[in-house]
């Protein structure tokens, strides 16, 4: 279903229009919830932490399991900084294309104080490449994805821990998780010439594949390459910005009051 509303949604960004199409997609969406598309409900729980990968049997196992009920084989489960950044992501999506299931997007974002303080350096390295995903894609759905500039004043926490993690990201040879750094930290007002910006823009340039592509050249995945690539263009590339504000103006005022309870 999802698949469907990404399409939508992608057409709608370069101008094309399909009356028919959204109304059958609107149609359809009111037989799922939010739990069926984001794996957990917002208005009620924050993002939770016992929600498994889909198996490599393709199967997707419900909350909680720890072993694939078709295949017997351990699952991985998702962080709640993964889940999280998939929710903000869909229901986004979602919502910009006229299409509910459930929760809203400022539903997913209210959660972003329970979310903090986001990990160190130090951390589990996949939990820390989850929460920095999740905060450069909380700036994304805020900036409509490249459109407006926001303010560091709205995201204060947000904007340090990005900054945090821009040298340590090249130290790990991670072009995909820099790309979203530099540019996510252009959107909040760093020029090419700040320090950690002109640091980012060195190291990707000296690791561009001879292709002209990033990454590892021997990843089978499509989709991984493709992505990488992507995000360090996006991390390089000149941005045109639409001036200073968030896509959802309604959301401004509980950016930093929300309340942290988890109950």
């Amino acid at each position: 279903m999802f698949e469907f509303i990404l399409i939508h949604y992608a057409r709608r960004r370069i101008g094309l229009r399909d009356a028919a199409g959204a109304t059958a997609i609107k149609l359809s969406a009111r037989n799922f919830s939010a739990s069926d598309l984001i794996g957990f409900d917002p208005v009620k729980e924050p993002p939770p932490t016992d929600l498994p990968y889909r198996c490599d049997c393709k199967f997707q196992n419900p909350r909680g399991r720890k072993v694939c009920k078709q295949c017997k084989c351990h699952l991985r489960i998702r962080s709640r900084y993964k889940v999280w950044m998939e929710a903000l992501a869909n229901t986004y999506v979602a919502e910009r294309s006229g299409i509910l299931f459930g929760a809203r997007y400022a539903d997913v974002l209210k959660w972003m104080p329970a979310m903090r303080p986001y990990p160190t350096d130090e951390a589990d390295e996949e939990i820390l490449r989850d929460a920095i995903y999740a905060v450069t894609h909380v700036v994304y759905t805020l900036n409509d994805y490249g459109t407006y500039r926001l303010s560091p004043r709205w995201l204060p926490r947000e904007f340090a821990f990005l900054k945090a993690n821009v040298k340590s990201a090249c130290t790990r040879k991670d072009p995909e998780i820099l790309g979203e750094l530099l540019d996510s930290l252009q959107a909040f007002g760093l020029t090419t010439t700040h320090p950690l910006i002109e640091h980012g823009t060195k190291y990707l340039l000296a690791e561009q594949n001879d292709d002209g592509s990033w990454g590892d050249k021997s990843e089978k995945n499509i989709r991984t390459r493709c992505h990488t690539t992507w995000t360090a263009i996006d991390g390089l590339r000149a941005h045109s910005w639409r001036g200073e504000r968030l896509s959802r103006p309604a959301v401004k005022s509980g950016l930093n009051g929300w309340p942290t309870s988890r109950s």
